[in-house]
């Protein structure tokens, strides 16, 4: 019988408080930024603080995956080096790395996993990757459910993909607008994000097709109604983007895949929860609720008009209803939801997303601070939930691992055990005179060996083993309960097994004989890497040496398709003269467009 495959929920980490809360709220792993060296590089944090995560997370078998997700220059490589030997000395579970001089460097055996900065969209490069002594690969967010299913029947290695939160519209480690116009490094965790700025999209002769949209700024992924096919098409991890949001919107999320997940767990027994523990959640998950640019599948089913958010790159919130009637200082909303004291709403108009705070909200009628320029029928969002926030600011889960305890009598006294679901035990006699009770003991037994209070176990059975009734005093009872759990939390420590995984030297070809710019060749490392693997390069990364007039980025995202102009789906001419561009105050980006590979590609205009 084939065994069950494990799934892991992997959730963002802005600091070691917001691990712990996922962790709290079902997450099997979490992944956590490091100084000066992620892909989020506001979202770096020290050794000390992911040591003390790692303790934590360990106890509920739950991983801790480092990003150190960046492209590297020569002179970073030793403390590098330092960084994931510290980082296998706290035993983190593993690290996350975009660059593969990483892999020439003297490393410990800490696994290594792919970051999805490494562009992997074909079965050659995850093969590759698996090859050279990857673990883990995380996919790019562009493939569908079939590309996914044809990577997982032709590799081993654990397949990681994105399952919530923002969508880059280019492919990962292959967008290099922000280093061109900012000198801020996408590959060095500094975007810039110039996909979230406002453009005139402009023709050849100079006509406004669309004036001031947000027209490379991409909706939110949400595969929430796809976990099951996702595991159907063979992904083992699924990850949840998110290391600069806030901790309520984490607790937010991570609760609701926790309980999409197990609800699938439950009538699916081919596939398991990666960690231990059960958490139990005081409030209902809403995505909704939790900062969105509205929602999207994207890629996953093939690919959809509706992917862009070209009116607003902020969040929308949730759908309220339209506006119903307006008086002077009030409105009224046509809504099956309660509107509260502080809610923040928002909606669309000509300027873009406006938005106004509830003052008070009572009789059907609601006063803005100050009153916005609303008329009827007005689409109506909340983007900020002021009860739903503020509850979420509060203890909202606590997870706790199934345990059992066994009570015997011996001839010297009584010998206790423990076990939890893990299969993990401690044992402890006890020498004691017995005293015979004068009255019935065993619920009284049975409520003291319960009280795990707030330790990471829920006692779910007590098996009593006496020929008699015997009493044994309440305070004993309890110092027997203390040493059952600190004995119990020991054995867990002891028994969780780092995994190891040494880097072994390969040679075997890169599925690309020549590397250019999007190589991402930043040190003498990496150029030796893909040489050994039968690789020329012809120019160093983008970040050292700017290469004129090349596309900056690579997008499945089609403005011309988001149009209604695609010439594969219709022969309707768009009325406008190619090349398109977009334009604002300080820059002029020219579009192309790679029909074959249905693909979109941006570069700056007269770049010197």
């Amino acid at each position: 019988m084939k065994a069950p495959r494990i799934v892991e929920l992997l959730a963002p980490a802005k600091n070691k408080e917001i691990g712990k809360e996922a962790i709290l709220h079902g997450a099997d792993a979490v992944y956590i930024g490091i100084s000066g060296f992620s892909a989020r590089m506001a979202a770096g944090n020290s050794i000390e603080d992911i040591a003390e995560l790692v303790e934590f997370a360990h106890q509920y078998n739950a991983k801790v995956y480092v990003a150190l997700n960046t492209i590297l220059y020569d002179h970073e490589l030793l403390q590098v080096e330092k960084l994931i030997r510290d980082l296998y000395r706290i035993h983190a579970d593993a690290v996350i790395v975009q660059d593969m001089g990483i892999l020439q460097l003297n490393l410990p055996p800490i696994p290594l996993h792919a970051s999805t900065q490494t562009d992997n969209r074909t079965v050659e490069k995850v093969q590759f990757l698996e090859n050279a002594g990857f673990t883990q690969v995380v996919l790019a967010r562009e493939l569908s459910r079939d590309q996914i299913a044809e990577i997982s029947s032709q590799t081993s290695i654990a397949l990681e993909v994105f399952v919530h939160g923002a969508l880059c519209v280019s492919y990962s480690g292959q967008c290099y607008i922000s280093q061109a116009i900012t000198g801020r490094s996408a590959n060095r965790g500094e975007c810039a994000q110039i996909c979230r700025l406002p453009f005139d999209l402009q023709d050849a002769d100079g006509r406004i097709v669309r004036k001031n949209a947000h027209l490379l700024s991409l909706k939110d992924f949400n595969q929430y109604d796809n976990l099951e096919e996702l595991l159907d098409a063979g992904v083992s991890s699924l990850k949840i983007e998110g290391r600069l949001k806030d901790v309520t919107y984490v607790k937010n999320v991570v609760a609701a895949y926790r309980q999409r997940l197990d609800s699938i767990f439950r009538k699916r027994p081919e596939y398991v929860q990666a960690s231990s523990g059960r958490s139990e959640i005081n409030f209902t998950p809403n995505l909704s609720k939790s900062f969105n640019r509205g929602f999207t599948h994207y890629l996953f089913n093939g690919r959809q008009h509706d992917i862009g958010s070209f009116e607003s790159p902020k969040s929308i919130g949730e759908f309220v209803g339209t506006v119903k009637t307006v008086g002077r200082n009030w409105l009224s909303l046509s809504t099956t939801l309660t509107i509260n004291n502080g809610d923040g709403l928002c909606f669309m108009d000509k300027d873009g997303l406006n938005g106004f705070r509830v003052n008070r909200s009572e009789g059907g009628r609601i006063f803005p601070a100050v009153m916005p320029g609303l008329s009827a029928g007005t689409k109506v969002y909340r983007n900020y939930d002021h009860d739903f926030e503020n509850w979420l600011t509060k203890k909202t889960a606590e997870r706790k691992i199934a345990a059992n305890i066994f009570i015997r009598e011996i001839p010297t006294g009584f010998a206790l055990q423990i076990s939890d679901e893990d299969n993990h035990s401690y044992t402890f006699s006890v020498i004691l005179e017995k005293q015979t009770a004068q009255k019935p003991q065993q619920e009284n037994i049975r409520t003291q060996l319960s009280k795990t209070g707030t330790t990471l176990f829920s006692v779910k059975s007590i098996d009593i083993r006496f020929s008699k009734e015997w009493f044994i005093p309440s305070s004993l009872l309890g110092e027997w309960r203390k040493q059952l759990i600190s004995g119990l939390l020991a054995v867990r420590k002891i028994n969780y097994r780092q995994e190891r995984s040494p880097i072994p030297p390969t040679t075997h070809a890169y599925p690309e004989k020549e590397l250019t710019y999007l190589g991402n060749v930043s040190n003498s490392n990496s150029g030796s890497f893909y040489l050994q693997h039968r690789t020329k390069i012809l120019q160093p990364a983008f970040e050292q040496v700017q290469q004129k007039n090349v596309p900056l980025m690579f997008t499945k995202h089609c403005i011309k398709f988001a149009l209604g102009w695609c010439p594969r789906e219709t022969k309707e001419k768009a009325g406008f003269r190619e090349p398109f561009y977009l334009i604002n105050q300080q820059n002029k980006l020219k579009l192309s467009f790679d029909c074959r590979k249905c693909e979109m590609r941006v570069s700056l205009e007269n770049q010197q």
